[in-house]
């Protein structure tokens, strides 16, 4: 089984292939695709059109996902605009630091990520799986492993420490994208008559 994976952040993309079956061949996205622009009010939006866009330049069943961090104190924001939060080219290390300034003082800093995963092919056929993880923004960065905000989350199914200061196979027992992505051993079975894992 061949997937076409749609990002272009090898992070991203190895976290993704690390959670997918053995049995899941996992695609780079093609070469001659440039950047999706994300213009949808939604994550199931924005999955959908880069799943869509690559799944057509592949021609193969193509894999997505968008990922918002959404903070009751800031009414959901970044949400959406996450991966741009402090301005279209942000680093991930300046969206943090936003992020934290506009926290600065708050005492509630509850929050929690949220992914949607879109499985698309070239004709049309998708497929939508989603997951959370609720959690709080701590008061400064603490770890060094991972990408985006892993280093400010502190998952409330953890022991107080953010995903940056936990293994990777530690962050995939609870984070919203491990929790997406477990869904799809058995959609991709039942999809593609393959034994159920």
């Amino acid at each position: 089984m061949r997937l076409v994976c749609a990002s272009a952040n090898p992070k991203k993309v190895a976290e993704i292939a690390r959670l997918l079956p053995q049995w899941v061949q996992l695609l780079p996205r093609p070469e001659h695709v440039g950047d999706v622009e994300e213009t949808a009010p939604t994550l199931e939006g924005n999955a959908i059109i880069k799943a869509v866009e690559i799944a057509n330049a592949a021609e193969e069943w193509a894999i997505a996902d968008d990922t918002g961090l959404e903070v009751i104190a800031l009414a959901g924001a970044p949400g959406v605009h996450s991966a741009r939060f402090a301005g279209e080219n942000a680093t991930d290390a300046e969206n943090r630091t936003l992020l934290l300034e506009q926290l600065d003082g708050v005492a509630d800093r509850s929050a929690r990520f949220r992914t949607v995963v879109a499985l698309v092919n070239s004709k049309g056929e998708m497929h939508l799986v989603s997951g959370e993880c609720v959690g709080s923004i701590a008061e400064t960065e603490r770890g060094d492993s991972g990408f985006g905000y892993d280093s400010i989350f502190v998952p409330a199914d953890g022991d107080g420490r953010t995903f940056a200061e936990m293994s990777a196979e530690e962050k995939d027992e609870i984070s919203h994208r491990g929790r997406a992505l477990a869904q799809l051993p058995a959609l991709l079975s039942r999809l593609f008559g393959l034994p159920t894992p």
